[in-house]
């Protein structure tokens, strides 16, 4: 089964399986389901023709994917455009929320060790 481009998994439950989706996640996933009256339980290959379909176009309701990528690619964009401290901490690549750096920022900067041993090689014994 194919939504949005997205090839959901068909050994997972539903509730799981349509998190592959990028802007669906758990909570979304179940509350979609709920009003379609689908057991979240399902797998994906036991759905039935007319409920794919109305779980295809419930979900196509949203704004998911490139949609979704583009609209938080802009929002950052302008963030920096405008130079504001959010968008100046993206462009350094530092944490934006307000995170400590002096340690815990490994995520956010690509874990660079900077200390003194890190970078050396173990001598040769010959």
């Amino acid at each position: 089964m194919r939504i949005a481009g997205v090839t959901i998994p068909d050994g997972k439950r539903l509730e799981i399986a349509l998190t592959a989706i990028y802007g669906v996640g758990r909570p979304r996933a179940l509350s979609t389901l709920e009003t379609l009256g689908i057991n979240p339980g399902k797998r994906s290959s036991e759905l039935s023709a007319k409920e794919e379909s109305s779980l295809r176009e419930a979900i196509e309701k949203f704004k998911i994917e490139g949609e979704l990528r583009r609209e938080i690619s802009g929002n950052v964009r302008r963030l920096k455009d405008i130079k504001t401290y959010r968008g100046v901490r993206h462009t350094k690549k530092l944490p934006v929320r307000g995170q400590r750096t002096r340690t815990n920022s490994r995520t956010v900067r690509g874990n660079v060790r900077k200390t003194m041993t890190s970078g050396r090689r173990k001598l040769e014994k010959t």
